[in-house]
């Protein structure tokens, strides 16, 4: 006999016959969400005319030839065989319990050599950053080397490359030696080249003029310094200085509550894009974007070029803010760059920014990178402040997917430290979340479209029977579309993603709780699973007696017949 249930259109069959199999009982998350419980349960869903065989538990023991100290999630004190954990914190605190929130690195002159990339990938960078501001194409065709070779060689770690483009700033000009503002100091900047004086330094803009009127506010460096503009002539604007400060070269200038009327992607930006193409980057960070015509624009370009590059939009100017919602929509994700949207917009104004970025990106399943000054006084300090810290966490807390280094990691004198810091700090974080895993945050609107996509439901499905006995998950993908949406739903374990495909395994590099490896696939999927889970054993993120959620579905699956998806719960 065959017990039967219905949960709002799903239909829960139950298998007396591999019921003798055992595990943790049932229970409801959501609504409808379903947990395989008391035994396994074969999860039925008829929709547009098809029925889709979901879940299958089974307690298949797979026989490895291997020893490790550590397990990722599930400790050796359990609650029962099968390997519950009664104490999220114990868990949570578990010597092997692994960093879901990605570390974004700039690299610069302080880490642009050999053994520091290894050093920053061994101590947690997940993603290497190239600020094509800084540098030519000749010292970031090195970087890009280096990071290649480190992949190549690493067995277990993936380091993911990001070109962030320069876009259109308005910068003041080179400057023999540093300029002391003074405040009350009348001041001017000139649209002429080459000017440099104690009370006059050139601009990169020929319309800076036009773009100032009397009595804007005018920011250097991020808000470093202030000056007021008094008056304007047909090449030079002169200000006073409200908040003084040391001007160096190439200082970033910004008019608070206006951007600049130039275009997102300037000349320079579009031979940086041609670059990453030709070096097959994994991400562009697309710098002040104002609306999504422009992230359409280097899409179409991308998609010319044949060139499978994700797009990443920058939110740091005033006018991108109107339009967030289609930006967001048009882009592969988005990172809040605080420095310039803080210069442009309120300082007050930032964390409500960026709390609503990062519900946005969630709701839209787009990674968002949060960015500038985490950790800034480390670049001169060998310790942050609790603000700093204090930071960090609230980005965990509020959902990044990454969190990002600066000049931290480029130019600082402590980039090991920082990435250190970072990394303990987002750990200890992410241990207290998961008692209160919270599902994505989706608007209604993309709630119905969610419910329509069964891959998306099954996403949810293997989440909530890892959370509920405490298992890592193991996804194989060529496309990396399921281990995202898994992703997505933030699991409390990692995400193991398995994939023939390298430049898959390196974009997955991203995202949080995703650990991208890269295997081969054969046509048994019998055969791929144990070598996967051997692979697991033997470096060290499996142990033998643990159980994992194991997931062969998606849009594009491998070995699935027909329209059936396929979760199983095994015994290592």
């Amino acid at each position: 006999m065959v017990a039967m249930a219905d949960t709002g259109g799903w239909r829960l069959t139950r298998i007396p016959s591999l019921e003798r199999s055992g595990l943790a009982s049932s229970q409801y998350v959501g609504s409808p969400i379903a947990v395989a419980g008391g035994g396994p349960w074969s999860l039925r869903f008829a929709g547009g005319g098809c029925v889709v065989t979901s879940v299958k538990i089974t307690a298949k023991s797979l026989k490895v030839n291997a020893q490790m100290e550590n397990g990722p999630v599930v400790s050796e004190n359990a609650d029962s065989s099968y390997g519950i954990q009664s104490s999220v914190d114990k868990v949570a605190l578990n010597s092997s319990a692994r960093r879901k929130t990605k570390i974004v690195c700039t690299i610069g002159p302080s880490t642009n050599t050999r053994e520091m990339i290894w050093k920053l990938a061994e101590t947690g960078m997940n993603v290497a950053r190239l600020n094509m501001s800084h540098g030519d194409h000749e010292s970031h065709q090195k970087i890009i080397n280096l990071v290649k070779e480190y992949n190549a060689v690493s067995k277990d770690n993936v380091i993911a490359i990001m070109l962030d483009t320069k876009g259109p700033e308005v910068r003041s000009g080179d400057v023999p030696r540093p300029i002391m503002l003074k405040e009350g100091q009348e001041f001017s900047f000139t649209i002429k080249r080459g000017v440099s004086s104690e009370n006059t330094v050139s601009v990169n803009y020929d319309d800076f003029i036009n773009d100032v009127e009397v009595g804007d506010i005018l920011l250097v460096d991020g808000g470093m310094m202030s000056l007021a503009v008094r008056s304007k002539s047909s090449d030079s604007v002169k200000c006073e200085v409200i908040d003084g400060g040391e001007l160096k070269s190439r200082r970033h200038l910004n008019v608070r509550g206006k951007s600049a009327t130039l275009p997102s992607i300037t000349e320079k930006d579009w031979e940086d894009i041609k670059f990453g193409v030709e070096n097959k980057v994994d991400f562009y960070a697309v710098s002040f974007v104002k609306d999504a015509k422009v992230v359409h624009e280097l899409k179409n370009y991308l998609k010319s070029c044949d060139a499978d590059i994700h797009v990443i939009v920058k939110i740091e100017s005033a006018d991108a803010v109107p339009n967030l919602h289609s930006i967001i929509s048009a882009s592969d994700g988005a990172m809040v760059a605080r420095g310039d949207l803080g210069a442009e917009l309120p300082i007050e104004e930032v964390p409500l920014l960026q709390e609503d970025i990062i519900r946005r990106c969630r709701s839209m399943e787009k990674p968002v990178i949060v960015a500038t000054n985490m950790l800034e006084s480390m670049i001169g300090h060998p310790t942050p402040t609790r603000a700093e810290v204090s930071d960090i966490a609230i980005a965990v807390r509020e959902g990044a997917d990454a969190i990002m280094l600066s000049g931290e990691t480029a130019h600082g004198k402590y980039p090991l430290k920082a990435v250190k810091v970072m990394h303990t700090v987002a750990l200890r974080t992410e241990s207290t979340l998961l008692s209160n895993i919270i599902q994505p945050v989706l608007t209604p609107l993309v709630q119905r479209a969610v419910q329509g996509r069964i891959s998306a439901m099954f996403a949810s499905h293997t989440t909530t029977i890892a959370n509920t006995i405490r298992t890592p998950i193991i996804v194989f993908t060529r496309t990396g579309s399921m281990a995202i949406l898994i992703s997505h739903y933030r699991p409390s374990a990692t995400i193991f993603a398995l994939t023939d495909q390298e430049r898959i395994k390196q974009r997955l590099a991203l995202y949080h709780g995703v650990h991208p490896m890269y295997m081969q696939f054969s046509d048994d999927a019998e055969e791929t699973f144990s070598r996967a889970i051997k692979c697991l054993v033997d470096g060290n993120f499996l142990k033998q007696g643990q159980y994992v959620t194991l997931v062969k579905s998606g849009i594009h699956s491998i070995w699935r017949q027909e329209s059936t998806h396929d979760i199983q719960v095994r015994m290592v």
